[in-house]
């Protein structure tokens, strides 16, 4: 009896219990569909009879499609473009929100609103702002004396459209991102460069961006990622036209799935953007040196 009062439970532990849940979804949702995409890489499928296998046939032709090899330039120029422009301007947003100006409220709410409407919904506004007919197009070619209001006819016209339609709508969300992170910067730091003198530009570029520094990081590698898998607004605004102009990796794995229904070659291009997306992430996390790095505000 008194060894059995001895031994006390431990508290503030959770079972494995817990986990199970999410264990779960992640193996029925994630995992569990990845190892059949991979094994469906290796065979013919029209998604209608049985898949017979062929072995590397697909991967063979992944590495000789020039539309594949097209897709994934697209896909790299995309990304590059995506990082360049949004990061700049998201991280210049994302402070001034965390500031106290005048109205600092209601703006940032007004520029989260793109963020709260589906990408199918936003591509369809914008296509029809596009339209050269009765669009802003038609109005900006008629104010600037342009040859043609047919944006999205001309294959830089698309992709420059595919670029603002997409920073337009996630410029928000990175926004949010920075704007927590500049207000975890502490007040003292700011107090403390005021009286050395240093402006408002001085104290931006020695206190706030090396504070900012993991909140670039992880910013970075969801743009990124995100840049690599954009489908829905590529289907609505383009539909990777006009020829291949703006045919990315994921709107070419949906071209080969369900226009010409051959599903195990899109299986292949499916699991080549997956490593490609897991790569690139592993990539910029150890490079920046994202996972070494401890909290901005150890010693305070």
């Amino acid at each position: 009896m008194k060894g059995d009062l001895l031994k006390t439970p431990r508290a503030g532990r959770p079972g494995i219990a817990w986990a199970i849940p999410g264990v779960l979804f992640f193996l029925f949702f994630a995992a569990a569909p990845m190892v059949i995409v991979c094994y469906l890489s290796f065979t013919e499928w029209n998604g209608v009879s049985s898949p017979t296998w062929i072995g590397t046939d697909n991967w063979s032709r992944l590495w000789n499609d020039d539309g594949m090899m097209n897709a994934i330039w697209l896909s790299l120029v995309l990304t590059v473009l995506t990082w360049v422009t949004q990061t700049p301007l998201t991280l210049l947003l994302g402070v001034w929100a965390a500031g106290r100006q005048r109205n600092r409220a209601i703006l940032s709410a007004i520029f989260f609103l793109p963020l709260l409407a589906s990408s199918v919904a936003l591509a369809l506004m914008w296509r029809t702002l596009f339209d050269p007919n009765f669009g802003l197009s038609a109005e900006f070619a008629e104010w600037f004396n342009l040859e043609s209001a047919d944006l999205l006819g001309s294959e830089r016209g698309a992709f420059a459209a595919v670029l603002f339609v997409t920073s337009w709508q996630f410029v928000p969300f990175h926004m949010l991102i920075y704007q927590g992170g500049a207000r975890q910067i502490p007040k003292s730091l700011y107090d403390a460069a005021s009286i050395d003198g240093a402006n408002t530009v001085r104290q931006f570029f020695v206190i706030t961006l090396p504070q900012l520094r993991n909140t670039i990081v992880t910013s970075s590698v969801l743009m990124v990622v995100g840049a690599l898998t954009y489908f829905d607004t590529v289907l609505v605004l383009t539909r990777g036209g006009p020829g291949d102009a703006t045919s990315i990796v994921p709107f070419l794995m949906y071209d080969q799935g369900f226009e010409t229904f051959d599903l195990g070659y899109a299986s292949a291009i499916a699991v080549a953007l997956v490593a490609a997306a897991t790569v690139t992430s592993l990539l910029l996390v150890r490079l920046t040196g994202f996972s070494k790095m401890r909290s901005t505000r150890e010693g305070m």
